[in-house]
């Protein structure tokens, strides 16, 4: 059964080069990558990314249904990357059918994170059978100011939600800051 670490830790801190270098040497690596190009920032983003891994790593571009398309690969990976959770909430919030940004109730939210956590426990269970190591990228986003709007708060409450059943589900833990791993877990201390 494969190890799963969780690597979290503020916006520009270090947490994709980090993750990228704990593979390095593994020979066959998945990169699950969770960003879509909806402008030309992003497209930038993502081909800075695209550049800084290894070319002999295969990709995935994806942001749901992930345990399906993991299980349509039929492999064993020395090593998958998913980069990252953050940005995969959100791209699974603005394309549920049921979200609007204006209206979302209490009832929508309490949906919205039951399925996103069954989703990602399912991908745990898949990505442990296939992988010695799966890691797993995250931001903490509750770190700073109170958001101003409450679709704001509630994402922030969400990913926080998150971040903390998948830190329990980790066999190891790292913070990034300002570009130094802290290793916050080690072993499954759930």
């Amino acid at each position: 059964m494969g190890k799963v670490i969780l690597v979290t830790g503020g916006a520009r801190s270090g947490k994709s080069g980090f993750s990228e270098k704990m593979l390095t040497g593994k020979d066959v690596v998945l990169y699950i990558a969770t960003a879509t190009p909806l402008d030309e920032e992003m497209e930038r983003r993502i081909a800075h990314h695209r550049a800084q891994r290894p070319a002999a790593w295969e990709t995935l571009e994806a942001f749901s249904d992930l345990e399906r398309r993991l299980s349509e690969k039929n492999r064993f990976y020395d090593g998958i990357l998913l980069d990252c959770i953050t940005v995969m909430l959100t791209n699974l919030l603005f394309h549920h059918p049921d979200f609007e940004e204006d209206q979302s109730s209490e009832q929508f939210w309490t949906n919205f994170e039951k399925e996103a956590k069954l989703a990602l426990q399912k991908l745990l269970h898949n990505a442990r059978r296939r992988s010695d190591t799966f890691i797993l990228v995250t931001n903490e986003i509750g770190m700073g100011l109170v958001p101003e709007t409450a679709l704001s708060r509630q994402f922030r409450d969400l990913a926080g939600r998150i971040n903390q059943m998948l830190a329990a589900e980790a066999d190891e833990v790292y913070l990034l800051v300002s570009g130094i791993p802290l290793k916050i877990k080690e072993g499954n201390l759930s």
